[in-house]
């Protein structure tokens, strides 16, 4: 009897298993894009894993670059820049080109270089979050970002001692605001508190880098980032920690 049992046991068992390996082979075609094996490819919808991937181009730029131009992104290749210290400099920034006919957002200063990785980023953060979340608010797309800039030498916060800050890299940027088509601008430090459609907007465009990025921090995390939001691409391992905020 106790072999009938164990026999019925490991049928149902070993059914479940084969019921959920069908299951899960059917939404893996469906949705390639929640795959974490699936190579990444900008030109498909944002799945579970995008964010872990992009942030994984930040040491690979040949295939980043590789991605962006098969996703028809028209950028320039920055060259290599060095510092005094082992600390500072990048090797794989990009700086987006203008008019380009896959990106209608310009960055102002338009000499925003960033590591390939934030630039992947940058380009399905317009694409799925910040025009989408625009016609939605406002009827009409962003036409400009301002920035803070993403190089610049320094550990965290421009401190003395402690760790370096992904801007020490070019694997960082800093937004400030946006301006949309009328010529209407949303600032960060100005619009992120209130209940008005600038103040939403600001919450959907932050919300929705979270996906894309390793690190997104706004006003809501400090006072040293109440007039802009960063995103990082930091390379924690598959299980790292992810900071949005």
């Amino acid at each position: 009897m106790r072999r009938v049992r164990r026999a019925i046991t490991t049928t149902l068992f070993l059914g479940l298993l084969g019921l959920g390996g069908l299951l899960l082979y059917g939404y893996a075609r469906s949705h390639p894009e929640d795959m974490p094996w699936t190579p990444l490819d900008l030109s498909q919808p944002v799945g579970a894993f995008t964010g872990r991937k992009l942030a994984d181009l930040a040491d690979e730029g040949t295939l980043c670059r590789s991605l962006l131009d098969q996703a028809g992104v028209a950028f320039t290749p920055l060259p290599e820049r060095t510092a005094g210290n082992s600390q500072c400099g990048y090797r794989d920034a990009v700086r987006f080109a203008a008019d380009d006919d896959a990106l209608r957002i310009d960055y102002r200063p338009n000499d925003l270089g960033t590591n390939c990785a934030v630039a992947a980023g940058l380009a399905l953060w317009e694409w799925h979050v910040v025009q989408p979340a625009a016609i939605r608010h406002f009827g009409q797309e962003v036409a400009t970002v301002d920035h803070l800039g993403s190089y610049s030498c320094r550990r965290i916060y421009g401190r003395s001692e402690g760790a370096w800050s992904e801007h020490s890299t070019a694997n960082a940027v800093d937004i400030a605001g946006f301006r949309l088509a009328d010529g209407t601008r949303i600032s960060v430090l100005r619009d992120w508190t209130g209940s008005d459609e600038e103040a939403d907007f600001l919450r959907d465009v932050r919300d929705g880098a979270c996906d894309l990025f390793s690190t997104v921090l706004s006003p809501d995390y400090n006072q040293a980032h109440r007039d802009h939001f960063h995103f990082d691409q930091a390379q924690r391992g598959s299980f790292g920690w992810r900071g949005c905020r």
